[in-house]
């Protein structure tokens, strides 16, 4: 945080912040002080008060703008108060990945540059997902990382959770239990499937999974079919994906897609899920849709900024 931003005095301003996020971010960068250096408050979130009932109660007492400091589940919980509520929001990624912020173009590195945006940001419109009522910033995933979200002891031990349940993923023995249409028909029990809030990069393998668009009015769809050689092999077919046209003339397995809205449904009653990272049971069939131009953020003055998105690489290249 810049010393020209101390007690600068902005707009009636709640940071609601999650204290574990990031492995304990807030602690290690002060943020806590350095926003309550600005004039703003922070409510910190606990057992008995989750992000979103702070914001909504922030937003109740007239305050003008509200800001979130945590990672992308704490990040979307407060969009979602932001949006309903007509109020900027200022996002502080505190958070493990802050995809969301990353792909605003801000600096993930340092956190505290971000409280700037309290005082003078730059205003920007940007899209929110849509799944059941419920608000997402990144995505909505079905699948092996769904599965691992429900695992106890997840969030102590993320990569080793995954790896147990990733395995019978590659071999093809689990998928998604449950249906979706695309451009290219409808596939049933696909082995992936994630819905994201504007699509993301995939043709290119330095900037895969970034957005260059938070604004587009679409909502991305991936799909990895489930492989129909012997024996099926996820990663085989994931290097395909930028591999065009296939591995030994395989058509690639990947389908990716545009679209205002995507749903998922079958014959279940219900689909495990991640919602920006956070485990949700979803009723059947599960709409996805857009909301264009639902957050207002106010963004700091001094970030990296969103790279140009790179061209795929020509066929044969």
């Amino acid at each position: 945080m810049t010393a020209g931003a101390d007690r600068c005095v902005p707009p009636k301003a709640v940071v609601v912040m999650n204290p574990r996020s990031g492995g304990g971010k807030p602690a290690r960068f002060r943020l806590r002080e350095l926003a309550e250096r600005t004039g703003a408050q922070v409510r910190v979130t606990s057992a008995d008060h989750d992000a979103a009932s702070l914001a909504r109660l922030a937003a109740a007492e007239g305050m003008e703008v509200l800001g979130v400091a945590g990672g992308d589940g704490t990040v979307s919980a407060v969009a979602a108060v932001a949006a309903d509520a007509g109020l900027p929001l200022v996002v502080i990624p505190a958070g493990t990945r802050n995809h969301f912020a990353r792909d605003l173009g801000m600096d993930i590195r340092n956190p505290a540059s971000a409280l700037d945006a309290l005082c003078d940001g730059d205003p920007a419109r940007v899209d929110l997902g849509l799944i059941g009522g419920r608000v997402f910033v990144n995505n909505v995933s079905f699948g092996a990382y769904a599965d691992a979200l429900f695992e106890p002891g997840y969030r102590e031990a993320k990569l080793r959770t995954f790896a147990s349940i990733a395995p019978e993923y590659v071999k093809g023995q689990h998928g998604v239990e449950a249906n979706v249409d695309t451009p290219e028909g409808t596939i049933e029990f696909p082995q992936v499937l994630l819905v994201s809030n504007n699509p993301y990069h995939i043709a290119t393998p330095h900037y895969l999974g970034r957005r260059f668009a938070l604004d587009t009015g679409l909502l991305g769809g991936i799909v990895l079919k489930r492989p129909t050689d012997t024996p099926p092999d996820l990663l085989l077919h994931l290097r395909a994906t930028l591999r065009q046209p296939g591995i030994a003339g395989r058509p690639v397995p990947v389908i990716t897609w545009s679209a205002p809205r995507i749903t998922v449904y079958g014959a279940a009653p219900h689909l495990l899920a991640g919602i920006d990272g956070e485990p949700v049971t979803l009723s059947l069939p599960a709409r996805c849709e857009i909301r264009p131009g639902a957050l207002q953020l106010l963004l700091p003055r001094n970030r990296p900024g969103i790279p140009h998105e790179p061209k795929p690489p020509r066929r044969g290249s």
